[in-house]
């Protein structure tokens, strides 16, 4: 006798649980529509860039390593081939100045050739190019490839890395004296 009203308000009991379930789950809240955000127009910095790399060969043509450290920042890495990392502003101002006297003083000069790319992300830049070092006759002895990185401070894009290779094989290691 007592087992259909107790089956009765068990069943109603679930129905309530499950009714106060589903009226008291929350939908999911509604998602923003998402923004678009129109691309940035970029061409006036990587005209800056491409002005900087431009300014850089200029000042190593003049043998200038202050001006040509002013282009990095101060906490910048070069990575010449053949020769150790250079770090900071300072020892980059130093390494510069001097191999680009090392240069004129052998009577050669390095020129940009072309620009071969450059591009931007938020405040990260580049810049690749290709260079010739030639003669005082005018004869190309070599030749390669560049690639910098910029950080954009202040409106300026100095260099925070920047390397450069020859496409010419090294040279053949010297043997010791007395060996083949």
């Amino acid at each position: 006798m007592f087992r259909k009203p107790l089956l009765a308000l068990a069943i109603l009991a679930v129905v309530a649980v499950v009714a106060v379930s589903v009226g008291c789950a929350q939908k999911p809240a509604a998602q923003p529509e998402t923004a678009t955000v129109a691309p940035r127009d970029t061409a006036a910095d990587q005209a800056k860039m491409q002005a900087d790399a431009l300014a850089w060969f200029d000042h190593y043509a003049k043998a200038d390593g202050e001006a040509m450290g002013n282009l990095y920042a101060e906490d910048a890495l070069l990575m010449p081939p053949g020769a150790p990392a250079v770090t900071g502003r300072a020892a980059i101002k130093t390494f510069l100045g001097e191999d680009a006297a090392r240069t004129r003083a052998a009577g050669l000069s390095l020129k940009n050739a072309s620009v071969t790319g450059s591009g931007i992300d938020g405040d990260t830049g580049w810049i690749s190019g290709t260079y010739t070092v030639v003669d005082a006759s005018g004869a190309t002895i070599d030749s390669g490839n560049y690639l910098s990185v910029h950080r954009r401070v202040n409106g300026a894009w100095p260099y925070i890395r920047d390397t450069w290779n020859s496409d010419r094989p090294p040279a053949p290691a010297a043997s010791a004296p007395g060996t083949m």
